[in-house]
């Protein structure tokens, strides 16, 4: 009796409150970061030069007067995202199973009562630790090159670099997690709740289904394009991307006005 006293005579820490707040607020901000990203990335498809104009935007291009941007914009960017993404990655962690044994109870769990939501909370566990290590990658070579986005050197990075692999590997889990974590967000604050519990989460599993094979298939979609056009690429890695076109064919271009002014200046001698 002595110690139950003691026990609810302690004060109760809200620590644990404040760190479930700080995951949702830091997966809320990433979840709709990842939704914006992918659409600008599937930019790719609609063609070398829209992704371009994407790509120039995101390094305040139109500041400057020579039109080449500034890097360092793309650079704080991602530093923030990056910062972020670590954050929200320690926070999940305190509720990761951390030995084979508690692994070992959540799947028993988990068959036992064969719980959707519990099923995707997993998922969502799998996908984040694949994340932590494949996500690190791509957000460093992105924070060390910051000026090496564009149509031609993107894709040169995918397929002469031999990053493809990891980008499908992490757009499959960025969009699982993203928004299975966007849809248990909902869940957890009652947002979009309603009147009728159990029909919004219904119309919420539909959205987050919908909202995965949208952004799936954009990004499934410009991954392939990336592919082709490094494919292509391949004997001008490192090149930049111009509307003039390739360094290549501007040297052409200019060898055949070349061509064509001799035989206009052959003609008129000739007459």
């Amino acid at each position: 009796m002595d110690s139950y006293i003691i026990e609810s005579n302690k004060k109760k820490s809200r620590m644990p409150a404040r760190l479930d707040f700080a995951q949702s607020a830091t997966g809320l901000i990433l979840g709709l970061f990842m939704w914006v990203h992918m659409m600008l990335v599937g930019s790719i498809i609609l063609g070398k030069g829209t992704f371009s104009f994407v790509a120039k935007t995101m390094e305040l291009a139109f500041l400057s007067k020579d039109g080449h941007g500034f890097p360092i914009a793309v650079f704080f960017a991602v530093l923030t995202i990056f910062t972020l993404f670590i954050i929200h990655a320690l926070l999940g962690v305190r509720k990761f199973p951390v030995s084979w044994k508690q692994h070992r109870i959540i799947r028993d769990q988990m068959q036992m009562m064969n719980h959707t939501d519990t099923n995707l909370w997993y998922i969502q566990v799998v996908t984040g630790f694949i994340m932590f290590f494949a996500g690190s990658v791509h957000l460093y070579i992105m924070l060390t090159n910051p000026g090496s986005i564009g149509p031609y050197m993107s894709a040169d990075r995918i397929v002469s670099g031999n990053m493809w692999p990891l980008y499908l590997i992490l757009l499959v889990c960025v969009e699982l997690h993203g928004t299975i974590g966007l849809y248990r967000l909902c869940m957890k604050w009652g947002w979009f709740s309603g009147k009728d519990a159990r029909k919004s989460r219904k119309t919420l599993k539909k959205m987050k289904n919908r909202a995965t094979l949208f952004f799936l298939s954009v990004g499934i979609l410009a991954l392939l394009v990336f592919v082709v056009i490094g494919i292509k690429h391949r004997d001008q890695v490192g090149e930049k991307y111009s509307k003039q076109g390739t360094a290549v064919e501007q040297v052409l271009a200019d060898d055949t006005d070349l061509d064509v002014k001799d035989a206009q200046g052959a003609d008129k001698t000739h007459e």
